[in-house]
């Protein structure tokens, strides 16, 4: 079904401004905003222009006649000439689809990307295949997924300067069906309802002899957990503002709303096992501030499942921040030899993730959330490693997101607590609180120590019972004696 759209109208009048002076002819871009079931119409929150590729071209320009690509820069834009105007689009898909998931990354509960959009003039669009833009879009689709099970439709908006006019079309990502879409500009950012919540978590993910193979990663074993989780999460009530209320309330006030969710009660899986059949445990915990924004006609469930999905999201995307940093130094750790070491990190630079290999305990930083103010009062975030600096998380906001405000005028917010790192150890040892871990000179699991242990157990245990045994029989044979030698006594 096509929904009407409504976009921000400050926001896209700026874009077209800036369009407006800029002398390019083809600008590509994804769309900020949001596509929900629950809503009647798609919103609209701003366009993010695509920067530059490595090798500094533009993500989209004009295709020439021969198949290469027309980067002149125009002059007048009603002074082109006919053959030129007929050049089609030349569109970097696979770039675009890189900056959609730098993009959605960095966006909290209620923002997603929802599509790109397109600056060029009428005659090179209509130019360009529908089933090459209809690619692009379902690409930007697969790196930027939406959480609700029915995100099959994305927006590409198409922004001509000759003539001069917007127009919004809905493409069906399975299908690739462009179909027109009622589109007007209003006032929505200022609207919007702020729900924030501090949620701790502590996942605890045991690993099964049967599950350590040459193929399994720690990776694989966290993304599975944090699936599980996100179901347990779904299942959620919640305490707004300090009050239990219900789904489908609606909320009228302004401000920010404070959410504590409380996770229904369950059986401990990594209690559940023996010492044979378990080999290890990955634990991932800490502390998420989770943010949402909702609509003026949105209910309140809407909100919760906006929340829910940015905590999920925010575990996904950290986890695959911190293994991408931790790669070279595991590689290191699983090998006494840095020979060794330096041979597997040619072969695979993801080898010393395989849980295979890891024979003593690993901690990997958690990174850190810092919300950086965007629009209207709303924040987007990025995420800080122990490496990085705050010019650094500047920059890489400046590059993606294209900020033009300087952020040293709107102070960052840092709201979480520096979180207990992820940590890949025995499983016994994490059980029983155990913190004190092998040392480097071991080179086998932390589970062969743990068996030496308890396999001295029963020879402390035996001696025991012996010395009760003679104990015993000592004591018999003294109150035998006192019982002989009694009555002789007696009879004298």
């Amino acid at each position: 079904m096509v929904k009407p759209v409504a976009a921000e109208e400050t926001q896209l009048k700026s874009v077209e401004d800036r369009l407006f002076r800029s002398s390019i002819q083809a600008e590509v871009g994804v769309v900020v905003g949001k596509l929900s079931a629950s809503s009647e119409r798609g919103y609209v929150y701003d366009l993010i222009p695509t920067p530059p590729t490595d090798g500094g071209g533009p993500a989209c320009s004009l295709k020439l006649e021969g198949g290469g690509r027309d980067d002149r820069k125009k002059g007048s834009k009603g002074g082109k000439s006919s053959a030129e105007a007929t050049h089609s689009l030349f569109i970097d898909g696979e770039w675009i689809a890189e900056h959609a998931r730098q993009v959605s990354r960095m966006l909290l509960g209620g923002m997603s990307v929802v599509g790109m959009y397109i600056w060029s003039s009428e005659a090179s669009y209509k130019a360009t295949s529908a089933a090459v833009l209809s690619q692009v879009i379902r690409g930007v689709a697969h790196a930027a997924p939406g959480f609700e099970s029915d995100s099959n439709e994305r927006l590409l908006i198409h922004i001509s300067y000759s003539p001069r006019r917007w127009a919004c079309r809905s493409c069906l990502v399975t299908s690739g069906d462009l179909r027109p879409c009622d589109f007007k500009m209003s006032k929505l950012l200022s609207l919007l309802q702020t729900y924030r919540c501090l949620y701790k978590f502590d996942i605890r993910l045991p690993i099964f002899q049967t599950e350590v193979s040459v193929s399994t990663t720690c990776k694989n074993a966290l993304r599975n957990g944090i699936s599980c989780h996100a179901k347990e999460l779904e299942r959620a009530r919640a305490l707004v503002d300090g009050n239990l209320v219900n789904d489908d309330k609606q909320f009228t006030s302004e401000g920010l709303h404070n959410v504590e969710l409380l996770l229904p009660f369950k059986n401990d899986v990594y209690l559940e096992g023996s010492s044979d059949e378990i080999t290890g445990l990955v634990v991932f915990r800490g502390s998420i501030c989770a943010s949402a924004y909702l609509g003026p006609k949105e209910p309140l469930s809407q909100a919760l499942s906006d929340l829910k999905s940015d905590i999920i999201k925010s575990l996904r995307s950290r986890l695959d921040i911190v293994l991408d940093e931790a790669a070279d130094k595991l590689d290191m750790d699983t090998n006494d030899e840095g020979k060794e070491s330096s041979a597997m990190l040619s072969e695979d630079p993801r080898q010393q993730l395989r849980l295979v290999n890891i024979w003593k305990p690993h901690t990997l930083a958690f990174p850190r959330r810092i919300l950086v103010p965007w629009l209207s009062g709303t924040y987007i975030c990025d995420y800080l490693l122990p490496s990085e600096t705050f010019e650094d998380l500047k920059d890489h906001c400046r590059e993606m997101m294209s900020l033009e405000t300087p952020l040293e005028s709107s102070p960052l917010l840092e709201l979480e607590k520096e979180a207990t790192p992820v940590v890949s150890l025995s499983f016994w040892n994490a059980l029983l609180g155990n913190s004190q871990f092998p040392t480097a000179e071991h080179n086998k699991p932390d589970l062969s120590t743990e068996e030496e242990n308890f396999s001295e157990k029963p020879n402390s245990c035996n001696f025991s019972l012996l010395l009760a045994v003679l104990v015993l029989i000592v004591a018999v044979a003294i109150a035998g004696a006192f019982a002989y030698f009694a009555p002789a006594k007696a009879g004298h």
